[in-house]
């Protein structure tokens, strides 16, 4: 069958035709074949240079022979067991070498998993109830961070099924806002267990800090005794050995990952302070669990993964990176077109707007129809991102400097059909 049999068929079985929302879009999504380093092929047998590269986790590229054939080995020992492993205690030495913040860490199943659990524990830890999260941030789908704005800094469900007394404990604050952040603390600080942010903004499109905003948000929450959780969930191990906090070079109290750590696995973990991270079960009283935590498929594809990414690595994939960013702003220039490139190590995305981007409000007011002629002209073209101008793109290091040029070449064309120019 061809996608669009495949997505007729699927949604008499599956809501929408697809296992999570983004991946629907008009008239219908192809549907994947195989994928190999910077490539994926539909079932149609058309191939894509893919920068949506599974939203985030495959940093090497598709299918690594390497991460794979140690992965294949593994698989033959067994799947699942219930018990723990050694390869469980060498992925996190890895994570707590690299990660400044980690004292300690427990895997979990999902970037969801982490954020949950994460905050679960600064609650217990703080003995407070209330947490802040920057609007237009994606913590993951449970119901204490699926939230958009209501009066003042309290919080509305932002999905039917979510309480409102749930969402009555989230305050949702602008991203880069010093003086939002300020008051907000100074009036609540008694009542707020954690802030958790993203330290790069990847699920409105690819924002970053303003220089000194996370200095500032460490600061302030040391101020006044309030856990600062970084969600490293897409920046981790992408953006830099030691992720995010390596990168800017902000230390928070506990931080959460994804994607890249469990080298196109599903997984989760969350790390941080001993004094915090001994609270977890069966040490402390902060419960958390599960069947898949730490299995040791996706143990040992996440070693395999970070013993490739070294400092040369992120040397390597940063460069071809900057390169190709300014290309597309040189290109944009030639052609006339005001948009916003941005992005840093190996992410990028181009705002549909005229105006810089610099929180969710701002975010909000690309022009997302031009977006998606742009995203279907790209596909015609030859490439794949993720269908929406909310989500961001990804390099990886399977991908050539001429696979990215031939990406630059396609976004002129796909630009100049957006803008009829």
């Amino acid at each position: 069958m061809n996608s669009q049999e495949l997505f007729n068929e699927s949604k008499i079985v599956t809501p929408g035709g697809v296992n999570s929302p983004v991946r629907a879009y008009e008239p219908y999504p192809f549907f994947v074949k195989e994928a190999k380093g910077a490539y994926i092929t539909d079932v149609e047998g058309n191939s894509y240079i893919d920068h949506c590269l599974g939203y985030g986790p495959v940093l090497l590229g598709h299918g690594d022979d390497e991460v794979m054939a140690e992965v294949y080995e593994q698989m033959k020992k067994g799947t699942a067991y219930g018990a723990p492993t050694e390869n469980e205690i060498k992925l996190a030495k890895e994570v707590v070498n690299r990660v400044p913040c980690a004292d300690m860490v427990r895997f979990v199943n999902s970037g969801t998993e982490a954020t949950m659990a994460a905050i679960r524990l600064a609650r217990a830890y703080s003995g407070k109830k209330k947490i802040v999260k920057f609007e237009g941030a994606y913590h993951g789908a449970h119901d204490y961070v699926l939230v958009k704005s209501g009066s003042g800094a309290a919080c509305l469900p932002d999905s039917q099924g979510i309480p409102e007394e749930t969402t009555s404990n989230t305050f949702s604050i602008p991203f880069n806002d010093k003086m939002a952040f300020a008051y907000l603390m100074e009036a609540h600080a008694d009542e707020i267990a954690c802030v958790i942010m993203e330290p790069v903004m990847g699920n409105i499109g690819c924002v970053q800090p303003e220089p000194g905003f996370l200095r500032f948000v460490r600061n302030v929450t040391k101020r006044y005794g309030v856990l600062l959780i970084f969600d490293e969930v897409i920046t981790g191990f992408r953006v830099s050995r030691g992720g995010a906090q390596e990168y800017f070079g902000v230390k928070p109290d506990l931080v959460t990952f994804g994607k890249v750590l469990g080298g196109g696995f599903p997984i989760g973990a969350y790390a941080g302070k001993r004094e915090i991270m001994e609270m977890i079960a069966p040490n402390g009283p902060v419960y958390q669990a599960g069947t898949f935590a730490g299995n040791p498929v996706t143990i040992q594809a996440g070693l395999s993964t970070l013993k490739k990414l070294d400092y040369q690595f992120y040397v390597d994939v940063s460069r071809k990176s900057d390169e190709f960013r300014k290309g597309l702003i040189d290109m944009l220039g030639e052609i006339g077109l005001q948009l916003q490139v941005v992005g840093l190590a190996s992410m990028f995305q181009i705002y549909f707007n005229r105006n810089p981007v610099f929180n969710y409000e701002t975010a909000k007011q690309s022009d997302t129809k031009k977006f998606m002629v742009y995203f279907n002209e790209l596909l015609k073209q030859g490439i794949f991102i993720p269908p929406s101008q909310f989500e961001c793109n990804f390099i990886s290091g399977a991908h050539t400097r001429e696979d990215l040029e031939k990406t630059s070449n396609a976004i002129e064309i796909a630009l100049k059909k957006a803008w009829e120019l």
